[in-house]
């Protein structure tokens, strides 16, 4: 009999999944848990997957391999999606397959399945990093090939005696980890629809925020964030206190617009209050450490890792070439970002670095300045000299042919 391993959330999708699985292909379904952060109570989706027809069913902790191996290496490199999108769950994606790989070989598994559709990203990014870590292995995507409307899925879910989750009722789509959460669907899909105050969970409205603002300081040891408020912890209890200082002040809402990869425009909403207050310290601290020919380099690996991930080329050799380079850049990156919060609003209002290349001497309009004015001249000279090359020999034709 064949023997298929599936990533299984426990919703109506993923329910539904194992018994049609089991029948479609004469299979034994073997559930697949993992712990990312995503804030669920998962101590009781063992008996859930049994009980929808599962003949095992594991719940794999990730949380600090996802941390540690995803989220840092993203957050060091400056990968924000089109200006805005952090990619919790574009980066989650390639670890879920990765363990789903590794337990399909532990259960002599020829087959790997997904709860994914057939218009969005998530698909790509599970298919491709299947193939890429294991070339022989097999994908199904059940909800690319039932046909079943969700009201199909609950019909066949009440035929098989399968329970419903009591989430079928919400009409929105949601994914959550420990970097952030989407969500879509529902009267989100009308861009010119403002986004209903129910669909938030992270972070509070600006309206109901505290009336005072919020400083917090955020230290970084070589580009890994390691104290705040001068408080060391973690990584992931760090990431946790973040999202809950930073949403207890709105921060971290996203409304976008978003060119997905399959092509076409979706709309989004995220919360990733972490997300958003530490990429914003970390690239304030690596603007004042590092030279401004390295700075324009790395914002644009930044914003090739940024698409690498979202178009699910996690394991490939250009990836793993930029977190090296990443990794050589983040030696510098040792100091503190000063922010404050205020209803909704996330800015630095101080940085410092023992290997800063800001130097008062020079910057400083006042007494000390220690700045040589009279080599300026020579410089712009030097400087604007191709233009005025250019220009000369402008006038010189002008004049020749009136």
């Amino acid at each position: 009999m064949e023997r298929i391993v599936l990533a299984y959330s426990g919703g109506l999708d993923t329910s539904v999944a194992v018994r049609w699985l089991a029948e479609r292909y004469d299979a034994e379904v073997v559930a697949v848990t993992m712990d990312l952060g995503q804030g669920k109570e998962l101590d009781d989706i063992r008996e859930r997957a049994l009980g929808v027809g599962a003949v095992r069913s594991h719940v794999v902790d990730v949380r600090e391999e996802f941390a540690q191996d995803y989220v840092l290496p993203a957050l060091q490199a400056g990968a924000v999606y089109e200006g805005k999108y952090p990619l919790a769950t574009a980066l989650g994606r390639p670890l879920i397959t990765q363990k789903l790989v590794e337990i399909a070989e532990f259960e002599n598994a020829g087959i790997i399945a997904h709860g994914c559709t057939g218009k969005g990203n998530d698909q790509v990014r599970m298919d491709v990093s299947a193939r890429a870590l294991n070339p022989d292995i097999r994908v199904v995507a059940p909800a690319r090939e039932w046909g079943m409307t969700r009201p199909d899925e609950i019909e066949y879910a009440r035929a098989h005696g399968i329970p419903i989750p009591a989430s079928v009722d919400n009409p929105y789509s949601t994914d959550a980890n420990l970097w952030g959460r989407s969500i879509e669907c529902g009267v989100l899909e009308d861009p010119w629809t403002e986004p209903p105050e129910e669909i938030y969970m992270l972070t509070k409205a600006p309206e109901e925020c505290p009336d005072a603002p919020a400083y917090v300081e955020v230290e970084f040891e070589a580009g890994v964030p390691t104290k705040v408020n001068g408080v060391a912890m973690p990584l992931t209890e760090l990431i946790n206190s973040l999202d809950t200082i930073a949403g207890a002040h709105g921060v971290g809402r996203i409304d976008m617009l978003e060119n997905r990869l399959v092509g076409i425009k979706s709309r989004e909403i995220y919360e990733a209050p972490a997300a958003t207050l530490l990429h914003t310290a970390h690239r304030e601290l690596e603007a004042i450490v590092i030279p401004k020919d390295l700075e324009r380099i790395k914002h644009d690996m930044g914003r090739t890792y940024a698409d690498l991930v979202y178009n699910g080329l996690w394991f490939t050799p250009a990836r793993e070439a930029i977190d090296a380079f990443v990794a050589k850049v983040q030696e510098r990156v040792n100091g503190v970002t000063r922010l404050k919060l205020y209803r909704g609003d996330c800015r630095v209002v101080g940085r410092k670095s023992p290997n800063a290349l800001y130097e008062t001497g020079l910057a400083t309009y006042d007494e000390g300045d220690q700045f040589d004015h009279t080599a300026a001249e020579g410089f712009i000279r030097i400087w604007g000299l191709p233009l005025e090359t250019t220009a000369r020999q402008s006038r010189r034709r002008a004049a020749a042919n009136s």
